[in-house]
């Protein structure tokens, strides 16, 4: 029973103390004022502090909500930036000491969002001071009105704190601020000052009469007036006082303590941060020391380098080296394999005269007949001839499709008869590896009924045996045909012959070619018939202005700027030669070739590219072996080409190269413009070998020549003369060509090199004896009229001249009377010629450069993916080999790091904008100049690949592919210097990001440059452009013209990421500061991504644009 009383009377205790301390919560919500609380209670203290900070937390989120409607751009994040900078939730104790000090009155003291709109809009507008207001104006000025004083609405008022659009009457109990608050001057009112401020009561220095630590004095006339607190919060230059300063921090607006040793702290900082290990941080130190870490990168970059470009560059050689030695084996087996086969056949010759001698006495001994060669045998020997005829010129047998097969050989599990033994011989002689019990080339007998299963080639040891081996009986064949004296009729009928020919055949026909310079109507070619033969060699002669590189470049399709009139014909059919360029091969005058690769680097390229794509590697090997090998450059294989700085092969070989780039990609018609310029006799006499060669293939080889040796000109076959004008003086059989000039009256004198003699004569230097009664400006007349061609108007006063003349020498001074009614034209209308014909050449360059015609050669070469790769191993290897400029190149970035990062220091008012001004102007120029390269100095290789069918988008891309390397390392060896040096707030990976963007869109503009203008004027423009853009985007200016220009300016956009990067990281005291200066930029936080994306954008616009300038542009 007791217990059960007891229980009762705990239940009753405990149910009147929730009813008082929720009665005593009720109050408080219920109190306007803290007053009304008996503050002498200690107890009591803490839940008025509480009520207080709940209510300021209130006020500070109704202040966000007013101000974020007009200053969005400087804050991001609403409800972190407000708890960063009004969450005094952690140390309340500035607020206890208020309510003591004010006696309670403090939440009536306190700026109501009225208010603190009308003190915030002034700094948003720009001005640093209020606008009179209902408290403080000309006619009411209380003390609450003087900075560092507030006052507090009567006794009787309700102040509704929320309340955003009236401002109460505040003029009643005036006195000091508060610590931790600051009253601005014209308002009555308490704002309380945000974290990472100072803001203690300030005290009066009597020298200067100015209260510290604040800047303001007291009013004149009122000796009771005393130093209050904090007068205002603006940004750092109007109100610095009120910052923590550097080298301390403020856990409250009302402590500030040292940092301590291992700690730094900036300025307007709530608390102390660690420094990183391997800094140096004293005691109050406001910046950790980075150099280190700077060193340290640049270290670990310098080695990662090293490794990349010294381990690239040790993998190729080494690869390189091991294939030098696979392909010496295969070649020396290949020697050897050959050697034994000769020695067989020695030894089967040696056996088979022995058989006919003992047939031949048998034939004595039991016959009465004369002896005579036995009919099988005569038929073998036939048979023998017929099919080392078939083989001599095609040593690889082709699909229908193009693709190389090896020769047939004969079945294996047929059995011999072993009466027939010439046959026998003659089969093992013609592939004696095919055979049972005998291998030529190991002498390993083998069981009876094995069979060698055909395999395709794989490693580089089988290709390389099998590409020399080829090789081999290309050679031993040849010898043969030597031996044998094949007709020159025969060789040309078997490499015309569509059974064994490998390539399609090109006969180009041209009548009445006439190609006149437009806007000037000056002749370039006159009247031009004939036609260039598959099979053959037509050499095109002439003295200077003849136009020959004209005619040849009018056959390939090259003719720019040009009227043409008259017929070509490819085979007989009036179609665009441009429609067979995968099939056409042209060799031009310069040699153009890639310095920084080796000879044969060149060649695979051009192999790979080119050849048909279903060709197998070890044929590719076999066309790439055989044009080496052709053109005698076993030794230079592995060399470089060399450049202008960097010496590498001599003159004739880069000549020989030039030609066997076209060589490689098995072409039916191979047109070349001097070959033999600057080649001696012997070099001259191999390339014309190798030439003979392909034309044995059926392929139609014309070439432009200087004055040939003799026995250069007894290799050709055709011979195509012209005169100056373009007129044809000879076109045919160049061994009939001294029977024609004969004709004529003009004999060759002895010892005189035909070519030169004519040559010299249609120069005007020799001049026909005048019994001849031969003028060399009437030779072109005389080819007309000899084969009946129709001669144009101005030439026909001529021809009827030399029509009616019987008997008598023509006159030697003949007249033009084209010429005899030139008119003599002003210099204004010779300059609007000239202008004229400029832009007619431009536009005739676009017209053919964008003119897409139907490719009708048949043959499918990689398409821009596989050329992609192709392009990729080519640029990764010149990379590698330049790797000397690539470090100039980071050594240059690393000293304008370091440069600016000492002389330009991180100004907090600002957030670094100098700076990174001097940042965005130093990468741009330097990127820019570097990218300059890519494009620049390999232009004329471009245009001759593209001319020749590869693909300028896999070229471009590839090219851009590879300097992504640079694009992602750059910014990283700049910042290694400038951001340790600078040691912004923002991170190091924000940093990197826009720069990396920065040097991505620059690298663009740079293409555009290098692809639209020579090199020097690309290399003004590149210093020129960060420079004047820069200056553009940082105008502030409020004329729209200056704002239009600048949004368009790249500098504008990177300068904004760099400004907002560093700036979201200046919170609480700096939240002015940060709207301020945002304002003042027209810069806002949330467009950073934006920013980027502008970047990025900018550079592939520009990238686009330098796309379709380098395949619109372009020389061809």
């Amino acid at each position: 029973m007791g217990l059960k009383k007891f229980k009762v009377s705990t239940l009753w205790s405990l149910s009147i103390w929730l009813f008082v301390v929720l009665s005593f919560l009720v109050i408080m919500v219920q109190c306007q004022d803290v007053n009304d609380y008996n503050l002498g209670n200690p107890g009591v203290l803490p839940f008025a502090t509480a009520l207080v900070n709940s209510r300021l937390s209130n006020l500070t989120l109704v202040y966000s909500k007013e101000i974020s409607e007009k200053a969005g751009f400087c804050i991001k994040d609403q409800q972190a930036d407000w708890n960063k900078a009004f969450n005094f939730s952690s140390n309340m104790d500035f607020l206890a000491s208020c309510i003591q000090k004010t006696n309670g009155s403090m939440m009536r003291r306190l700026c109501t969002a009225a208010e603190a709109k009308f003190y915030f809009d002034a700094f948003l507008q720009g001005s640093t001071t209020l606008r009179p207001n209902r408290n403080c104006n000309l006619t009411s000025w209380v003390p609450g009105c003087e900075p560092g004083w507030a006052c507090s609405v009567g006794p009787n008022e309700q102040v509704d704190l929320e309340n955003s659009r009236v401002i109460p009457d505040r003029s009643h109990e005036c006195q000091d601020c508060c610590e931790g608050f600051f009253c601005p001057r014209g308002l009555t009112c308490m704002i309380p000052c945000p974290l990472g401020s100072h803001c203690p009561t300030a005290t009066l220095n009597k020298d200067t009469g100015i209260c510290e630590p604040y800047n303001y004095q007291l009013p004149q006339g009122n000796k009771n007036h005393t130093c209050g607190g904090a007068n205002i919060w603006a940004d750092i230059r109007s109100s610095r006082e009120v910052f923590c300063s550097e080298g301390s921090y403020c856990p409250t607006t009302t402590q500030e303590k040292p940092c301590s040793s291992g700690h730094y702290c900036r300025m307007g900082s709530t608390s102390e941060k660690p420094c990183f290990k391997l800094t140096s941080c004293k005691a109050k130190e406001s910046k950790q020391d980075l150099h280190y870490y700077g060193i340290m990168l640049i270290a670990a970059m310098i080695t990662l380098l090293l490794i990349i470009y010294n381990c690239s560059d040790q993998v190729l050689t080494t690869r390189e080296r091991r294939l030098a030695k696979t392909r010496e084996a295969a070649a020396r087996s290949a020697r050897e394999t050959a050697k034994a086969r000769q020695r067989w056949k020695n030894a089967k010759n040696a056996a088979k005269k022995h058989a006919s001698g003992l047939q031949t006495s048998f034939s004595q001994t039991f016959s009465l007949k004369k002896p005579a060669k036995h009919p099988e045998e005569l038929k073998i020997l036939d048979q023998k001839r017929s099919e080392t005829d078939e083989h001599l010129y095609a040593p690889t047998h082709t699909s229908p499709s193009g693709e190389y097969f090896p020769p047939p050989a004969p079945s294996k599990g047929k059995q011999m008869e072993p009466g027939n033994l010439m046959r026998m011989m003659h089969d093992i002689e013609e592939d004696p590896e095919n055979y049972e019990g005998f291998d030529v080339g190991n002498h390993d007998k083998k069981s009876k009924g094995q069979t060698s299963k055909a395999k395709q080639p794989n490693t580089h040891s089988q290709i390389f045996k099998y590409a020399y081996s080829q090789l081999e009986k290309e050679k031993e064949k040849a010898l043969q045909q030597e031996n044998k004296n094949l007709t020159f009729s025969g060789v040309i009928s078997m490499a015309t012959n569509p059974e064994i020919r490998k390539r399609p055949l090109i006969e180009v026909s041209f009548k009445d070619l006439t190609l006149t310079l437009k806007g000037k109507d000056k002749h370039l070619l006159r009247c031009v018939t004939g036609k260039i033969k598959p099979g053959r060699i037509t050499a095109v002669m002439g003295p200077s202005g003849a136009g020959k590189t004209t005619f040849i470049s009018a056959l390939a399709g090259k003719a720019i700027g040009c009227k043409m009139t008259g017929l070509i014909l490819i085979n007989g059919k009036n179609e665009s030669i441009r429609s067979y360029r995968k099939i056409i091969g042209y060799v031009p005058q310069d040699d153009i070739v890639h310095g920084n690769l080796t000879v044969e680097e060149n060649l695979w390229f051009n192999a790979k590219c080119r050849l048909p794509a279903h060709l197998s590697k070890p044929d590719r090997v076999l066309v790439v072996e055989r044009v080496i090998e052709s053109l005698g450059l076993q030794t230079v294989r592995d060399s470089l080409v060399g450049t202008v700085e960097k010496r590498g092969i001599s003159g004739g070989q880069r000549k020989r190269v030039n030609v066997g780039l076209e060589m490689v990609m098995e072409p039916s018609l191979l047109i070349l413009d001097e070959p033999t310029s600057g080649l001696d006799s012997a070099s001259s006499l191999q390339l014309l070998r190798a030439l003979r060669h392909e034309a044995l293939e059926g392929v139609n080889v014309c070439m432009v020549l200087h004055q040939p040796s003799y026995a250069l000109f007894q290799m050709f076959d055709d011979l195509v003369l012209l005169a100056k004008g373009g007129l044809t003086v000879y076109h045919g059989s160049a061994k009939k060509a001294e029977e024609y000039f004969a004709g004529l009256g003009i004999h060759v004198p002895e010892r005189i090199n035909p070519p030169d003699h004519f040559i010299d004569i249609l120069e005007g230097i020799v001049t026909p004896s005048a019994s001849s009664g031969v003028n060399y400006k009437e030779l072109p007349v005389r080819w007309m009229l000899h084969n009946g061609y129709p001669v144009p108007p101005d030439l026909q006063q001529s021809a009827a001249r030399l029509s009616s003349a019987s008997a008598g020498p023509v006159l030697a001074n003949g007249t033009n009377p084209a010429g005899a009614g030139t008119e003599e034209r002003s210099f204004a209308g010779e300059l609007w010629q000239d202008v004229r014909s400029n832009v007619v050449l431009q536009r005739d360059s676009i017209r053919h450069n964008l003119l897409n015609f139907k490719d009708l050669s048949s043959r499918r070469t990689p398409g821009v993916l596989q050329q992609y790769r192709y392009f990729l191993g080519r640029v990764g290897k010149q990379r590698m080999r330049e790797a000397k400029i690539q470090a100039t190149d980071y050594l240059i970035l690393l000293l304008a790091g370091a440069c600016l990062g000492t002389l330009s220091k991180s100004s907090d008012e600002s957030f670094g904008a100098a700076g990174y001004t001097y940042t965005i102007i130093a990468v741009s120029l330097l990127c820019q100049i570097a990218a300059l390269r890519s494009f620049s100095l390999d232009k004329l290789q471009y245009w001759r690949e593209s001319a020749s069918g590869m693909s300028s988008l896999a070229y471009f891309l590839a090219k851009d592919t590879i300097d992504h390397f640079n694009t992602v390392i750059k910014p990283v060896v700049y910042l290694s210097m400038y951001y340790f040096f600078t040691n912004p707030r923002s991170s190091f990976a924000e940093n990197y990001i826009v720069l990396l963007c920065l040097v991505y869109c620059v690298t663009g503009i740079a293409y555009a440059l290098a692809i639209f203008f020579q090199p020097g004027p690309a290399q003004l423009w590149s210093v020129l452009l960060p420079v004047v853009l820069t200056l553009v985007a940082t105008q502030n200016g409020d004329g729209k013209i200056v704002k239009t220009i600048s949004k368009v300016c790249y500098p504008k956009w990177a300068l904004e990421a760099f400004v907002i990067a560093n700036a979201k990281r200046y919170y609480g005291v700096w939240l002015i500061t940060r709207c301020g200066a945002l304002q003042k930029s027209g810069y806002s936080l949330h467009d950073w991504t934006l920013c980027l994306l502008i970047l990025i954008l900018t550079g592939v616009i520009s990238r686009f644009i330098a796309y379709v300038g380098m395949i619109t542009f372009q020389k061809k």
